[in-house]
């Protein structure tokens, strides 16, 4: 979530169409499971519970099974309690280390980092990014453990903790030049990190190693698919539609069964302004919520591509799926326009039964969609090159969550509809559309027109490692009005967020239908005054807001990030600081395992392929906002020009050395050197 332009709360989409928040109210109130005719399928789905979302309902009897022997808990450590502090709480038995930080020395020839923000844009674009973000372990030979490339994204920067303080100034930006919009432009992107465990067994960076490499907000990259080389995404610069500088709100991210990185561009939107009085917005320009004036940014003030006025189709190139080869320091980034352009939060691959590639994500704002990309070739594991261009060519699917036959229940039904310009009645009607490449550039739009279902803010989405079940996080919705609630977004004034699943039909991920149900509806028995409990899974010990990351790890455990109030009162009342909790998805169990420092998000996660390792990163430290223990601000001083004079006043994590709070990896181990969870 971007600090400046924080656009995922405020609804860009026009749609009347039936709200998934509406399906879940009517859900909680009303449960109706053996009503609903989703039968054993259902029944499987919910690993063999009917209990759904409220815990109170009774069971039916299942027949008497032989005894077995108890199978070790999937969720096997001591839950650590909510905190409001500023370091990191892991639970008893386990440690956290620290590992490259913002600023680190990344690629060959570096300088150092400086704790007074001095860094020059020069400098940047050979350090390590800010505000990091999804990321992923990729093991330099064949499941090692002990070495690997570490990729991560780099979403935004803190003005207010970016650049050094100049005497006198009144705002953040201070004395605005183009090599302060350098540095900012080089702090996004990722990073392509070589790590490897020492004698002591500690992981370390490879210090000039090939594989280090920066992708930044100038790094050269290829659009491929079906919307390159189209009207819509020529410029002055690139008349041939095929090229681009920069890969910006690097967000969460995925990764491909042959071994690329997929980085995802999210509030691109927010890099965009224009210096033109009086210039106007085009429809497309408003569905993407690009600003009317200045950015947040001020980039255009020195970067004209990113003046929408002069250069109305540069945001265009931006809000892709990135694919980048980790192993190939001198390849090209490729723009993948077959899967849409929206504000994508993170992708999740299956395999379906034919072996196609099916991608899911989401679009992170309120009221937008959830999308899934099904290749038209194959993946062949035996033929590596031949995969390389899989996500140029397939088809693009939008999600319509039905209710079931009894409303209220917290379960559904749910169908795929074709983003096809021919294939799709409502799209070849629609001239707005004139051909498929405008489809991609404008996908929100595309998914208005055919009646998809509008969620409580899409975020990360993740795929069981063995029964392919699919779960998403719906981040918030403060603002759905109680007439737009459905079974998948039951709630008005959604200000807690919920986890949703679904099941495709024959357990196929290119199926065209699926059943859901709701995994978690968060909420906080502790709120004063009480505001929603949440569903049965929720007590006083593991109430959160706002989920956001998700994975599931290689054993089946699903690990949920928050990124939400941390003013620790009201409805959000004993739940401290955002945190990392683990899910059971069969129990349903949740139970909190990390919390982060002050002020921060808790967001990317990946792991060693021996369990002993998880990576976890902290973005933003210091972001005061309405935490519990933000200093006074004199009067007469914005909040934002007392941290940069007092960098330390809001977090000094992970060290005051540092000189400013500072994003960075946590590397967290087992003191006994066992696998995580056990």
């Amino acid at each position: 979530m971007s600090h400046i332009e924080d656009s995922e709360n405020q609804s860009v989409n026009p749609t009347s169409a039936e709200h998934f928040n509406q399906l879940v109210e009517r859900v909680i109130s009303r449960r109706g499971v053996m009503k609903s005719g989703l039968g054993l399928g259902a029944f499987a789905f919910l690993g063999g519970s009917l209990a759904g979302c409220n815990s109170s309902d009774p069971v039916p009897e299942a027949p008497i099974a032989p005894p077995t022997t108890p199978a070790a808990p999937l969720i096997n450590f001591k839950a650590v309690a909510a905190g409001s502090g500023d370091t990191i709480v892991v639970p008893e038995g386990y440690q956290a280390e620290i590992m490259a930080p913002w600023g680190t020395p990344l690629v060959k020839g570096a300088p150092a980092w400086k704790p007074d923000g001095s860094n020059s844009g020069a400098d940047q674009a050979l350090q390590v990014g800010d505000n990091h973000d999804g990321m992923h372990f990729f093991p330099i030979s064949a499941n090692s453990s002990t070495e690997g490339l570490l990729v991560m994204n780099h979403e935004y920067i803190n003005p207010e903790y970016f650049y050094a303080y100049e005497a006198g100034q009144t705002d953040v930006f201070g004395t605005w030049t183009l090599d302060k919009v350098r540095k900012a432009q080089h702090a996004h992107g990722v990073s392509v990190i070589h790590i490897k465990k020492d004698s002591a067994g500690k992981w370390q960076i490879v210090a000039d190693s090939a594989y280090n490499r920066r992708i930044h907000g100038n790094t050269p990259m290829t659009i491929t698919g079906p919307a390159a080389g189209h009207a819509l995404m020529k410029t002055s610069a690139d008349p041939f539609g095929s090229f681009v500088y920069g890969t910006l709100n690097n967000c969460g991210n995925g990764h491909t069964p042959w071994g690329t990185y997929l980085t995802c561009e999210e509030n691109f939107n927010g890099y965009f302004g224009t210096t033109v009085a009086g210039a106007t917005r085009t429809p497309l320009m408003n569905r993407y919520g690009l600003s009317s004036g200045l950015s947040g940014y001020r980039w255009e003030q020195f970067d004209t591509r990113f003046d929408w006025a002069k250069e109305p189709n540069e945001s265009n190139r931006f809000g892709w799926m990135v694919e980048i080869d980790p192993f190939d320091p001198t390849s090209t980034p490729k723009k993948r326009t077959a899967l849409g352009r929206i504000k994508h939060e993170n992708s999740a691959y299956a395999l379906a039964n034919d072996n196609r590639v099916v991608v899911y994500m989401g679009d992170d704002q309120v009221n937008e969609f959830v999308y899934k990309f099904v290749s038209d070739g194959k993946y062949d594991a035996a033929n590596p090159n031949a995969n390389r261009n899989l996500l140029d060519s397939g088809k693009l699917y939008v999600a319509k969550f039905n209710d079931g036959a009894t409303k209220g229940d917290s379960m559904g039904t749910g169908e795929w509809v074709l983003l096809d310009k021919v294939a799709n009645a409502a799209l070849a009607a629609d001239a707005n559309f004139p051909d498929q490449a405008t489809v991609l550039i404008n996908t929100r739009q595309a998914g208005t027109v055919v009646g998809a279902t509008p969620m409580d803010r899409p975020e990360w989405v993740t795929v069981h490692p063995t029964t392919k079940e699919v779960y998403l996080t719906l981040t918030n919705n403060s603002g759905r009005s109680a007439a737009n609630v459905n079974d998948a977004n039951p709630r008005a004034a959604n200000i807690y967020g919920q986890i949703i699943r679904w099941r495709e039909a024959g357990g196929d991920a290119a199926a065209l239908t699926f059943e859901w149900d709701h995994f978690v509806l968060a909420g906080n028995p502790k709120a004063s005054p009480l505001v929603s409990n949440g569903s049965g899974n929720i007590n006083a010990d593991n109430t959160f807001n706002s989920p956001d990351g998700l994975a599931f790890d290689p054993e089946g455990r699903l690990w949920i990030q928050t990124d939400g109030s941390f003013a620790n009162t009201g409805g959000y009342a004993t739940q401290g600081n955002n945190q990392m909790l683990i899910g059971d998805p069969k129990t349903k169990e949740i139970r909190r395992f990390l919390v982060g420092p002050a002020g921060c998000e808790v967001t990317g996660i990946t792991f060693a392929p021996d369990m002993k390792t998880v990576w976890v990163n902290i973005q933003h430290p210091g972001e005061y906002g309405s935490h519990p223990n933000r200093p006074t601000v004199p009067a007469g001083t914005s909040a934002d020009v007392y941290a940069l004079q007092n960098p330390l006043a809001f977090s000094k994590w992970p060290d005051a050395a540092g000189g400013r709070p500072r994003s960075a990896t946590v590397v967290i181990t087992k003191k006994d050197g066992g696998k995580i969870g056990s």
